[in-house]
């Protein structure tokens, strides 16, 4: 059995699934972790205001990762520890790139400001989405005007939602091909959200301070476990890496472990087979 000194999970498709709750039986095996004194992270790419009720659920008492990793703080201090922000320069590129493609009017475009969502109109993938994640969009219109009027905001991240899929697998194709790893992180957390932050942003890159720098460990020491795109650097940089049962192929071919679905509590099961 490997010699795992800290637990890393995602949210969304893996500690929680449709329930938008952490099981009984996931939590259960948390807890058997923790007492067996292996700590446990979240990573994921949610607010860190919507991420918390989570970290508090399984009792975690390190740093939480959010936002892809562009923001980590220690909840119980309240004390910002890391912040990536993307630059007014990026943003404004990827708005104007936007909204210039046809269909545009029927994005739901969100910039992440100072842990509030701030989104050009309420459409009905924002209101799904604040739903979700116990949130209140702050509707301000123009995007580039709030930009130009206050350029001193820090951008945390920015999103784009479409109910339609293959629109997203579109966008992140074309930006692709526009920008470098070296300019921009670019990703998907689920199919219709795409997803852009500071290009020193992924959770690899998060889980790495995480480990490192704040816990003295090294990646062998380490468990990941999640479940799409923008989880594949954390699964990569783990010394055990578990992908979730209903992952994107490339990603459970990446993984050392594929686990069942968050339906069928996956994360408990990967606990059972690597820790307990």
């Amino acid at each position: 059995m490997p010699d795992i000194q800290l637990l890393v999970l995602d949210i969304d498709g893996t500690l929680a699934g449709e329930s938008n709750q952490v099981e009984p039986p996931v939590l259960d095996a948390i807890q058997k972790v923790q007492a067996k004194g292996i700590p446990v992270a979240i990573a994921t790419g949610r607010m860190y205001c919507a991420a918390e009720r989570f970290h508090k659920a399984v009792g975690s008492t390190l740093p939480l990762i959010s936002y892809q990793g562009a923001m980590i703080k220690d909840p119980q201090q309240q004390r910002l520890l890391r912040h990536l922000p993307l630059s007014h320069h990026h943003a404004f590129e990827l708005l104007d790139l936007i909204t210039a493609m046809d269909g545009h009017e029927l994005l739901s475009l969100h910039l992440y400001i100072n842990d509030r969502l701030h989104v050009r109109a309420l459409l009905d993938d924002t209101r799904e989405y604040a739903k979700r994640s116990g949130v209140e969009p702050v509707v301000v219109g123009d995007l580039q005007t709030l930009l130009h009027q206050q350029p001193e905001l820090e951008i945390t991240k920015f999103l784009a939602l479409s109910p339609d899929p293959a629109v997203v697998g579109e966008l992140l194709a074309q930006l692709r091909q526009r920008y470098t790893p070296e300019q921009l992180y670019l990703t998907t957390s689920v199919a219709n959200f795409f997803e852009a932050a500071n290009p020193a942003v992924n959770k690899g890159n998060a889980v790495r301070y995480l480990a490192e720098e704040l816990l003295g460990l090294s990646a062998k020491q380490v468990m990941t476990v999640g479940d799409n795109f923008n989880d594949w650097e954390m699964i990569d940089y783990a010394g055990v890496g578990v992908a979730m049962g209903d992952a994107p192929e490339p990603v459970k071919t990446l993984a050392d472990w594929v686990a069942p679905s968050a339906e069928d509590h996956g994360v408990a099961a990967a606990i059972a087979h690597f820790l307990l």
